[in-house]
């Protein structure tokens, strides 16, 4: 008689190990795809907010009516938004402080604005290690699944008086899945990991750059001729 090799009839007959990674690997790539789709829409917003805010800022619209409109939107605002918001409010503070020296405001604005840079960008890679961890341990996960799978096969064939084809097959091929199932899992996760890392860098560069021409205006209006590099201590 033809044996039912289907996958479902294959884990139903599986041992309750191969069972178990199946089961973790399956909730691994559910939880890993659900990750995906938040973190393209995630960087797919962050990027729609910081185009918009630069066409803005490069619009010549007054730098405090800029940051009062930064300061009001802040929690619906886009990164570089919010880190310009951080460098003005700072700035600001010096200024009602009577701090008139113009190194001093400089530097502080940019640091409230590289603190702000930093925490977008771990909000931005969130998410991003699970993807990693997925895309490394998976596979390991499937394998033991297909090396428990196959010694369990092989010991239950050793109480048989004559071995063939057709009795080995079912338990090789239900261990087999679960190195199956671990790569479906793998490989989304590794893909995606590594074309986020790319979108992340980029919009990274582009705020750094944004700070840079921030900076680079702010020091025009204090007259400061000291080097954006000495300033800034970074």
């Amino acid at each position: 008689m033809t044996q039912d090799l289907s996958i479902v009839q294959l884990m139903l007959n599986a041992s309750w190990v191969v069972q178990a990674v199946v089961l973790l690997l399956i909730v691994m790539s559910i939880v890993s795809w659900a990750a995906i789709f938040r973190k393209i829409f995630a960087i797919k917003r962050v990027k729609n907010h910081n185009e918009g805010f630069e066409r803005e800022f490069w619009s010549g619209t007054n730098l405090n009516d800029l940051y009062a409109a930064a300061a009001q939107s802040a929690r619906h605002g886009g990164p570089m938004e919010r880190i310009f918001a951080s460098g003005m409010r700072e700035y600001q503070k010096l200024r009602e402080r009577k701090i008139t020296d113009g190194v001093t405001l400089l530097d502080g604005a940019r640091r409230a604005m590289r603190a702000s840079f930093q925490r977008e960008l771990d909000a931005l890679e969130t998410n991003l290690s699970f993807l990693g961890t997925v895309g490394s341990v998976a596979p390991y996960v499937g394998l033991f699944g297909t090396v428990w799978g196959i010694m369990h096969a092989f010991t239950g064939l050793a109480a048989m008086a004559q071995v063939t084809l057709a009795s080995v097959a079912p338990g090789i091929a239900e261990a087999l899945v679960a190195t199956a199932i671990g790569l479906f899992a793998a490989i989304p996760a590794v893909v995606a990991y590594n074309r986020f890392a790319h979108d992340i860098d980029r919009v990274a560069n582009a705020m750094e750059t944004f700070m840079e021409e921030f900076s680079n205006i702010l020091q025009r209006n204090l007259g400061v001729h000291t080097p954006p590099q000495t300033a800034s201590g970074h």
